[in-house]
């Protein structure tokens, strides 16, 4: 698997559906999600080609809310979130790009997720994006893992080794299917994630929101300095982890901390809102803000991790109500290498 800041040949993201999560149709809550889906979409159609994945029916409203050069396609669906219910796309040496469809239940079986319809998007989108498919017996998601496209992986213990996702696995099986499908060595373990991501639509501990590889050798972490909120401890912990921890080719990580906002709650919650939550495409950074005074400190940081792209701000708060941020709604198609 290459690294996200490798060329893409598009982004594919999927259109929010009338659930338990985005609201009824015709609601005020679904709307919001589309709006912001659809800002989402068009702001990386700027710098590559998106295709954004439909729900039977809902061709028309999405590409109401689009621009003229995203492609929309409809394919059943239960939820909106790419990064999740799509494949993972790899470099193959006998056919260019392969996709892997990971075994998905609703993050755990979640009780208010549905995913009869979800568990089936991987392999629709390898077909249409004309790549084999290539299954896995493991059960994990696209947020809950990242590479440096140098042979390194984060993964969370309580994603991978979730009685509810995987139960038995053990770390080695776990680490040995994912080495098979990503070309993958190293295997570096958080103990967990952000807290608000153990509520009620958590992951259980995706890695997106916590860490993420800006280039190989270096790692950004989410930095929660405040220690009134429950993930000054989270961040402390992976910091301290990550920072004595070695990668695939036996450099000693260099840690860069990215402070969390200063906002601590919203609606009575702790809330995850996460910097670390961007997306690199070809050209750009799309970086979650949150109407915050730190909102300048993560461009800054972000814009020079990477000179060579233009960092756009998305206020991302309507999409981090719904349970994720803007890494969680797009899903990478590397370009053949």
């Amino acid at each position: 698997m290459p690294s996200e800041a490798e060329p893409h040949e598009r982004t594919w993201m999927a259109f929010p559906t009338p659930n338990q999560t985005f609201g009824d149709e015709g609601s005020p809550s679904l709307a919001e999600a589309r709006r912001v889906w659809a800002e989402v979409a068009n702001l990386v159609a700027r710098y590559e080609p998106v295709t954004l994945v439909a729900d039977s029916g809902q061709a028309r409203v999405a590409r109401s809310l689009v621009r003229p050069e995203v492609e929309v396609v409809e394919v059943p669906l239960d939820d909106a979130w790419m990064r999740d219910i799509g494949p993972t796309f790899v470099h193959d040496p006998a056919t260019g790009l392969a996709a892997v469809d990971w075994r998905f239940n609703g993050w755990g079986a979640q009780s208010w997720a549905s995913w009869e319809r979800d568990k089936h998007v991987a392999a629709e989108v390898a077909a249409l994006a004309g790549h084999p498919r290539v299954t896995s017996a493991l059960t994990t998601e696209g947020g809950g893992l990242h590479v440096d496209g140098e042979g390194t992986v984060l993964l969370t213990e309580t994603v991978q080794l979730d009685n509810a996702r995987n139960p038995g696995w053990t770390k080695e099986q776990v680490e040995a299917e994912v080495h098979a499908r990503l070309g993958t060595t190293t295997a570096l373990w958080l103990p967990r994630g952000l807290t608000r991501d153990y509520g009620e639509f958590g992951t259980r501990g995706h890695v997106d929101i916590v860490a993420t590889f800006l280039r190989p050798g270096v790692v950004a972490v989410h930095g929660q300095t405040d220690p009134a909120h429950p993930d000054h401890e989270v961040s402390k912990e992976v910091i301290e982890l990550l920072a004595t921890s070695m990668d695939a080719r036996g450099r000693r990580l260099q840690v860069v901390e990215v402070p969390a906002p200063t906002v601590l709650e919203a609606d009575g919650e702790f809330v995850d809102y996460s910097y670390i939550n961007h997306y690199v495409a070809n050209g750009v950074v799309a970086l979650c803000a949150f109407d915050d005074p730190n909102d300048a400190l993560a461009a800054d940081i972000l814009g020079r991790a990477y000179p060579d792209r233009t960092v756009e701000l998305v206020d991302a708060r309507p999409i981090f109500a719904n349970g994720g941020g803007i890494h969680c709604i797009t899903q990478q198609q590397p370009a053949i290498s």
